[in-house]
C-alpha cells in the first residue's frame, strides 16, 4: 500500500533461505539512505543451556544449533574444550575429523547451490520448478549431496546431528574396508562436481562488488576447513592480510545489539566484514590442489572474487575441493590405535574456531576445576555477515533505482536474490521476509 509518500511492500514468504526476517529500505529523493535486515528469531538460549554442563557435553548440545551444519558446531566446540584442557588431537583422529567436515561441506554447499541459489539465475521460483526443465542438473546435485551425507552418516553415526563425535576424538573409528565404498561413491561425485562448476560458471552474473573486509581462517600449506588462524584481508587494492590468535577473537570481532533486530551484529575491528566462501577463496585459494585451481580458472575465478552473485561458483569449487580432499584422506587412512585421546578437565578458558560452510564459527568456554562449563560464547557466521548483507542490499537497490524505478515485485525479487547470495542461516524453522520501502 502507499500512504504519505511511503511505499510499503510485504512478502508473505521468502523461500530458499533458512529463517525468519524482514527488510526495511528507506529511500529519500531516489537515494537509499538505509537498509535494515531485521531478524525476528526468538532467543534460543544455547549459551545459557551450556552453563552448568560437563565439559564433555558441548559437542552434542551445540550440534542442535543447526541441522545443516552440526559438524561445524561440534568441531568448534571440541577445539575449544580441548584447548582448555590442554589436549591435542592429531594424526589419524585429526584426519577423520577433517574428513567428517568435508562431508558437511559437500552436502551443505551443494544444498545451497542446487536447492536455494541456482533457481535465481535460471528464472525459477523453486527447485521443484527448476527440475521440470533441468532434471539432469538437479539429479546431479542430489547425487553430490548424498555423497556428503554418506560421509557424515558413516563417521558421525547419522546424517543429521551426528552422535559419534566426542571431546578427544570419536566414540568409534571406521575400518579401512568401511571407507572403501565411500571412496567409490566420491569418485563418481567428483565427476558430477566438475560438471557442477562448469554449469554454474555459465550463469549470467550481474556486476557487483562487496566492499567489506574479508575474514577467514588460514592454515600453512592447505585450504582451511577444521581450524586455522583468523586472517583478515582488508578491502582495497594492495592491502595485505593480517592475522591474530584465536584466543583474541572477541577482541577483534565485537557483537552489538541493534534496535531493529533480535540478532546480534558483529564488526571486525570496527569495520564491516564478510566471512564464508568468498573470503576463504580470496585468502587461501592459491592453496587449492592444481586440478581444483584449474577448474576455478576455467570457471572465470582469477584471483579473489568479490562479486556476491558469483559466490555460487566459489561454492561449487569448494565442493570439488572437499571431494578431492576426502578422497586423499581416505586413501591415506590407517585406523588409529584408540578412537579418542584422554581429555582431563581443568579450570581455564578455551577457544576454538572452524570454517562452517557459511564462514568462520567461534566458540569460547570457561571451565571450573571439575570440568563444569561456567560460561559459553558462540559467534556464528551469519551474525558477522549481516552488516555486509545490508550494504549489498542498499547498493543493488540503489543501482536499480539509479537506472529507473521498478515495481514492488521486481524490487522484492532483487532483494531476496541479494540475500540468498550470502546463504544466511537465520534459523532452521519457518521463514519469511517482509519488505518495507519508505520513500520521502
Amino acid at each position: 500500500m502507499t500512504h504519505r509518500g511511503s511505499r510499503v511492500l510485504r512478502v508473505g514468504a521468502l523461500a530458499r533461505v533458512e529463517g525468519e526476517g524482514a527488510l526495511q529500505l528507506t529511500v529519500d529523493a531516489g537515494t537509499v539512505t538505509a537498509a535494515q535486515l531485521k531478524i525476528y528469531e526468538p532467543p534460543r538460549f544455547f549459551e545459557a543451556f551450556l552453563r552448568g554442563r560437563r565439559y564433555t557435553e558441548p559437542p552434542d548440545i551445540t550440534s542442535r544449533v543447526c541441522g545443516i551444519c552440526p559438524v561445524a558446531y561440534q568441531m568448534s566446540a571440541c577445539r575449544a574444550i580441548e584447548d582448555v584442557c590442554g589436549a591435542t588431537v592429531d594424526g589419524q583422529l585429526a584426519a577423520l575429523r577433517r574428513l567428517l567436515y568435508c562431508g558437511e561441506w559437500i552436502e551443505s554447499q551443494t544444498l545451497h547451490i542446487y536447492l536455494l541459489h541456482a533457481p535465481d539465475f535460471l528464472g525459477y521460483d523453486s527447485t521443484i520448478h527448476l527440475s521440470r526443465d533441468h532434471r539432469a542438473d538437479v539429479e546431479r546435485g542430489l547425487r553430490i549431496k548424498q555423497a556428503g551425507n554418506a560421509i557424515v552418516e558413516l563417521l558421525g553415526g547419522r546424517a543429521i546431528h551426528p552422535v559419534n563425535v566426542r571431546v578427544g576424538g570419536f566414540h568409534r573409528t571406521p575400518t579401512r574396508s568401511e571407507l572403501r565404498p565411500l571412496a567409490e561413491r566420491l569418485r563418481r561425485a567428483r565427476d558430477d562436481a566438475e560438471e557442477a562448476v562448469r554449469w554454474v560458471a555459465g550463469f549470467d552474473f550481474p556486476d557487483a562488488e562487496c566492499d567489506a573486509d574479508l575474514f577467514a581462517l588460514a592454515e600453512p600449506g592447505r585450504y582451511a576447513i577444521d581450524g586455522g588462524t583468523p586472517t583478515v584481508l582488508p578491502h582495497g587494492n594492495g592491502q595485505q592480510p593480517r592475522a591474530f590468535p584465536v584466543r583474541d577473537f572477541t577482541a577483534h570481532v565485537v557483537e552489538t545489539q541493534v534496535p531493529y533486530s533480535t540478532a546480534l551484529q558483529a564488526r571486525l575491528d570496527g569495520r564491516r566484514h564478510l566471512t564464508g566462501s568468498l573470503a576463504r577463496y580470496a585468502i587461501s585459494g592459491h592453496l587449492l590442489p592444481p586440478a581444483v585451481r584449474e577448474a576455478a580458472r576455467a570457471a572465470g575465478l582469477d584471483g579473489a572474487c568479490r562479486n556476491p552473485f558469483r559466490s555460487i561458483v566459489v561454492r561449487a569449487v569448494e565442493v570439488l575441493y572437499a571431494i578431492e580432499e576426502a578422497l586423499r584422506l581416505i586413501d591415506a587412512y590407517e585406523p588409529p590405535p584408540h578412537p579418542a585421546v584422554d581429555v582431563t578437565p581443568r579450570a581455564g578458558i578455551g577457544h576454538g574456531a572452524t570454517e562452517a560452510p557459511r564462514g568462520t564459527l567461534y566458540h569460547r568456554y570457561v571451565l571450573d576445576a571439575d570440568g563444569i562449563v561456567t560460561d559459553a560464547r558462540l559467534v556464528p557466521p551469519t551474525s558477522q555477515n549481516q552488516g555486509a548483507i545490508e550494504e549489498d542490499l542498499r547498493r543493488v537497490v540503489q543501482d536499480r533505482l539509479t537506472h529507473g524505478d521498478t515495481t514492488d515485485a521486481e524490487l522484492t525479487r532483487l532483494c531476496e536474490r541479494a540475500i540468498r547470495n550470502h546463504d544466511p542461516c537465520i534459523s532452521c524453522s519457518a521463514h519469511f521476509l517482509d519488505l518495507t520501502v519508505e520513500r520521502a
